[in-house]
């Protein structure tokens, strides 16, 4: 059997104001592990359009294709192209789950939800001549399933080619988030064997790693395992975690020892009542102490905003920015709220007949498609820009690397803070060189510099202040 499996570039990576290297990340892995369930027989090509351009002259006897909402476009385009010559065309992905008669449209059969349970029911049901139009996720695993195979990837072209996947999902329901629609028929969390997690890690070159679970630290057995396994293996690893998460117990401090250098962390708002109103169950008083604590330890902080939630007035993006450089927060990224199809604030948006845009391709975070509660249109887009504008000024650059309070870490804050943003060129030279892997050895260096200098502290008995303090128990987020 002839595979083609095809990862759709998102209207933004084309866009001239969106940066290359956010698309030069990591590597399509979910349509790598679809690869590892095929017979070994089976011809199969895997082509991602944001790291290189696809061929679509040819005529596989399957094409399979995951679509992302700004993505939709381009990838009933193609779709259509393969229908017409013959061949049989596979979809699946959060917007396919989220629009399936939309999709449906465009496909032979769609997936809804994940494709543990479904992929291999559609394999064996297209080998027998009889595949059905429409694959619903209900029984949920990761148990047994494959690594995905990374023999498919042409590692000089991503930044991060040694991400990986050890779970599912997220255990809270914010309702602006995405990915929430994609798992309502069946467990919305759920992780790896964490034999398996290690075995995985094991077998990947290098030192760095980066997670891309929406929640890492969101099952405290499974993560204790795996930072516990993990100890030793001289990694440096970067992953996504809550406040509450890191406030609990000691799972940050085992993360820290098992190689955490960067913690993704979705604040969201300063604004206490934004947070409430959207689900989001989180307390802004506790923001601080998180912060300390995941300094403390060496790892970097990567806060994630989003703007134009009901509560927010013209004052919230120069808070915003404001509260960030003065804690010390070496990367930000910055959204509008976005209502994406099948989530819970779409349905009230739409009730309250205060959509106004469909376009998909609009649906980046830097587009309004709603009428705020609070802003202008055009308040809202200039305060989006200003807050990406001022966060990413050297002036502010330098003041947040100066509240590290640490020679170590303000070094470290300044070459990647000032990296990641003012080295464009470099960046996009590198990437048409088909050589961002290259640069690897750096990012592994810049990530370590302070944790190792922390870690040598800790041996020379030093003390450890925050790390020893007792740490509060909040509720779940």
């Amino acid at each position: 059997m002839d595979v083609k499996l095809i990862l759709p570039a998102l209207i933004e990576a084309n866009d001239p104001g969106y940066r290359p290297i956010k698309y030069a990340l990591f590597p399509p892995l979910g349509l790598a592990t679809l690869a590892a369930y095929l017979r070994p027989n089976d011809h199969v090509v895997l082509e991602d359009e944001h790291v290189m351009p696809l061929h679509l002259d040819d005529r596989p006897d399957l094409v399979v294709m995951t679509v992302y909402v700004t993505s939709a476009r381009r990838a009933y385009e193609i779709a259509d192209g393969y229908r017409q010559r013959g061949s049989y065309v596979a979809l699946g992905g959060l917007h396919v789950t989220s629009l399936p008669d939309e999709a449906a449209a465009h496909a032979d059969s769609i997936f809804l939800g994940p494709g543990e349970d479904t992929w291999p029911r559609f394999l064996a049901d297209f080998r027998r001549g009889r595949p059905k139009s429409r694959y619903q996720s209900v029984k949920r695993s990761l148990i047994g399933t494959p690594p995905p195979r990374r023999d498919l990837i042409d590692r000089r072209r991503y930044l991060c080619p040694n991400s990986l996947v050890v779970s599912r999902g997220c255990p809270h329901h914010c309702d602006f988030c995405y990915k929430d629609a994609f798992y309502t028929t069946g467990r919305s969390f759920y992780t790896q064997a964490v034999d398996a997690a290690l075995a995985e890690i094991e077998s990947l070159p290098g030192r760095h790693l980066y997670f891309l679970d929406d929640h890492l630290l969101g099952d405290p057995r499974f993560a204790a395992g795996l930072f516990e396994g993990m100890r030793g293996m001289g990694r440096v690893f970067q992953g996504a975690s809550t406040v509450g998460a890191i406030l609990r117990g000691n799972l940050i401090e085992r993360a820290a020892e098992a190689g955490m250098r960067s913690v993704f962390v979705g604040f969201e708002s300063v604004n206490a009542g934004s947070l409430a109103s959207h689900r989001k169950r989180q307390d802004t008083r506790d923001y601080d102490e998180a912060i300390r604590r995941v300094h403390s330890l060496g790892i970097m902080v990567n806060g994630s905003f989003v703007f134009g939630l009901d509560d927010d007035g013209p004052d919230v993006f120069d808070r915003t920015v404001d509260w960030a450089v003065a804690h010390g927060i070496e990367t930000a990224t910055f959204h509008i709220m976005t209502p994406y199809p099948g989530t819970a604030v779409r349905a009230r948006l739409e009730a309250a007949g205060r959509i106004v845009d469909s376009d998909w391709d609009h649906y980046d975070t830097r587009h309004v498609v709603y009428r705020p509660a609070r802003l202008t249109e055009e308040q809202l887009v200039a305060g989006y820009r200003r807050a990406y504008r001022r966060f990413y000024e050297w002036g502010s650059i330098w003041r947040a690397a100066t509240n590290q309070h640490s020679p170590y870490r303000t070094l470290r804050h300044l070459a990647y803070a000032g990296g990641w943003k003012k080295l464009e060129p470099m960046w996009d030279a590198i990437i048409r060189a088909h050589r961002v892997s290259a640069m690897l050895p750096l990012l592994e260096s810049t990530l370590d510099a302070f944790g190792a200098a922390r870690q040598a502290a800790r041996r020379r008995g030093r003390p450890r202040p925050l790390a020893q303090k007792p740490s509060p128990s909040p509720p779940d987020e």
